[in-house]
């Protein structure tokens, strides 16, 4: 579904992504850990058209996306969950919804709008019941699901989902992971950046560990986890039960 191949990517003259390798398949969950700087969510960025590559290959469902308009690359199938929420403020949560789903208007017409509103409220119940509040007096908890439903809306392919349990009470946070997984087995696809690397590793079925910039390990999620340079190193703690 995602092949990048020896991508550099950066701002300005600064190099931050450096020959990057990676793929993700249709139907799995992959996890993308590494501490701050590491260059995760450029990756995101650029995966996502925000951020220009500079060299190397990045195709999207065997598509080259790397010159294509964020809009057309969300048109595609490719979806972004921001990091820090990034909700309209000054709307109403089901507002907030509704503009995600302006892909989807545009394909298929307001009766699919509506249908994918219903299913997102299903998956986040606490949505619909604030459904009419504005968005900037969510709880942060209510804020990270409401930026979930607004990517979902749009029925991607492929969602990419950055740092969704900072700043999150660990219940709030399990919460999270369980609609991640279930976006997987509803046959959904992620790619998940997590500092809470020992949760974003429980659910994944893949995962890479990016550091300065540069893949230095990947594979099967239990072997990352059962790593001692990774438990060393990134796991510490955290853990959800």
């Amino acid at each position: 579904m995602l092949k990048i191949r020896n991508l550099d990517s950066g701002y300005g003259k600064l190099r931050v992504l450096k020959n990057i390798s990676l793929h993700v398949d249709p139907g799995e969950i992959v996890a993308m850990i590494g501490a701050n700087g590491a260059g995760k969510t450029t990756l995101l960025h650029t995966i996502s058209g925000l951020v220009r590559h500079w060299s190397g290959e990045l195709a999207f469902q065997g598509l080259d996306c790397g010159r294509t308009a964020v809009e057309k690359i969300v048109a595609r199938g490719c979806a972004l969950v921001p990091e820090g929420r990034q909700v309209f403020a000054t709307m109403t949560v089901e507002e907030n919804l509704v503009l995600g789903g302006y892909v989807l208007q545009k394909k298929e017409g307001r009766a699919a709008v509506q249908k994918e509103l219903e299913h997102q409220y299903e998956l986040f119940p606490v949505l619909r019941e604030r459904a009419g509040q504005l968005a900037g007096t969510l709880s942060g908890g209510e804020q990270q699901m409401l930026a979930m439903g607004r990517a979902l809306m749009s029925r991607p392919r492929l969602v990419m989902m950055d740092e969704p349990s900072t700043g999150l009470a660990p219940l709030v946070v399990k919460d999270i992971f369980k609609v991640i997984v279930r976006l997987r087995d509803e046959g959904g696809t992620v790619l998940l950046v997590e500092q809470n690397a020992r949760a974003a590793l429980a659910i994944a079925d893949r995962g890479y560990v990016l550091e300065t910039g540069k893949v230095i390990l990947q594979g099967p999620a239990a072997d990352l986890l059962a790593n001692r340079d990774v438990q060393r190193a990134y796991l510490g703690r955290e853990k959800i039960e």
